[in-house]
């Protein structure tokens, strides 16, 4: 068959090319070490960055949950699916990030598509990081509006872009607070005050900041200090700081209802187990207690740091837990994240398209349960990598 020879020709040149992705196999519960195909490695490439998704009492209340509701939720929200612990979750995250109301999503990617598609359309004018996360830039390519990306974290380069903008469109600036694979963070104070001069809805995705940044853990608009006038739409994911699953925004009374209204991937999609919504809960509990946590994660970061600096390793400008080693072509990054793994440590080769092109890197990632011995094993077998 054509198309089959197609498919295989294209994956073929994947693979010449080093941008093969490829599953390993994971035999055990998330945490610092990892059982893999066999072998103990440990790992720093998850996003676990608290350590509360193996957290007994997360689990423990997981498991009372599911024997009271079941394993599934049955529905999408709107029809019987929305349940007490949705309620009460979504109640407790408008109260831990200062807003009106929270609504609950599957997952992040579906939060930043419907929530995009559902505030814009054809006539409006969406703008955009250059490096936002792919979901970011799918749903603003999805909502039909005219699609805008400036130069990563460039405030003069949106605000040429907003010159065009006119008095009849609506507009909105969207961008992660916390990059991905970069680990930097947007300059969130900038970005609102350029969007309330042009009457632009500002929209952070804080997947990565929330949990881990602020003084609560509120995430980065906390560590900014933004009302929800000034950021009106923060969505947020729950299964990074949070170790469990899904994801949330969080906004006014209005925002929320037009919302539910109108976010087709709100609405068209089954609920999240109530299970995941009860544990949820008690994660959200252990980030408001357990400052502890994000004090240990940031003081791994900067003893990793310094010893990066001794070894002459060069890492990009990042205080948070992502912190990313670029290597530039995808054959050496391949090349080092499995010599790594070879040597017990497991860290993510990210390569072109997740990247840009002769940026492909190392992203190391660190969780608060690791301890120190945990860094200064890294280091060793960094300072030792062929490449």
């Amino acid at each position: 068959m054509v198309e089959k020879h197609n498919l295989l020709a294209t994956l073929d040149e994947l693979k010449q090319a080093n941008l093969y992705r490829a599953r390993r196999v994971i035999e055990s519960a998330q945490g610092i070490y990892l059982q893999v195909e066999g072998r103990k490695v440990l790992n720093f490439c998850s996003n676990d960055y608290l350590g509360l998704a193996n957290e007994p009492e997360v689990i423990a209340s997981f498991k009372q949950a599911s024997d009271k509701y079941g394993v599934g939720s049955g529905s999408a929200h709107l029809v019987c699916g929305h349940g007490w612990e949705h309620h009460a979750l979504e109640q407790e995250l408008a109260d831990f990030t200062g807003r009106d109301r929270a609504l609950l999503f599957s997952t992040g990617y579906m939060a930043n598509l419907g929530v995009i598609s559902a505030l814009l359309g054809k006539g409006d004018v969406v703008y955009e990081d250059r490096l936002n996360h792919a979901s970011l830039l799918d749903g603003g390519l999805l909502s039909g509006a005219k699609f805008k990306r400036y130069l990563h974290n460039d405030i003069h380069s949106l605000r040429l872009k907003m010159q065009g903008q006119t008095a009849k469109q609506e507009a909105m600036i969207v961008t992660d607070g916390v990059f991905s694979m970069d680990g930097d963070f947007a300059d969130l104070n900038s970005l609102a005050e350029l969007g309330q001069q042009n009457n632009a809805l500002l929209m952070v995705d804080d997947a990565h900041g929330f949990g881990v940044l602020g003084k609560t853990g509120a995430g980065l608009v906390e560590q900014c200090q933004l009302t929800q006038q000034q950021v009106p739409l923060l969505v947020g994911t729950l299964g990074k700081a949070f170790g469990t699953s899904g994801a949330f925004v969080a906004g006014s009374e209005a925002m929320i209802e037009t919302l539910i209204q109108k976010a087709r991937t709100y609405i068209y999609t089954t609920a999240l187990p109530p299970a995941i919504a009860a544990a949820t809960r008690t994660s959200l509990q252990r980030v408001r207690q357990d400052a502890w946590r994000r004090d240990k994660l940031n003081s791994l970061v900067v003893r990793f740091q310094a010893g990066a600096k001794q070894l002459g390793l060069s890492l990009m400008p990042s205080v948070s837990a992502i912190q990313p080693i670029v290597l530039g072509s995808s054959d050496k990054v391949i090349q080092a994240s499995e010599y790594l793994f070879q040597q017990g440590l497991w860290v993510s080769a990210i390569r072109p398209p997740t990247v840009p092109q002769g940026s492909a890197r190392l992203r190391i990632t660190f969780s608060a349960l690791h301890k120190e011995r945990h860094i200064d094993q890294l280091l060793s077998a960094l300072e030792t990598l062929p490449v």
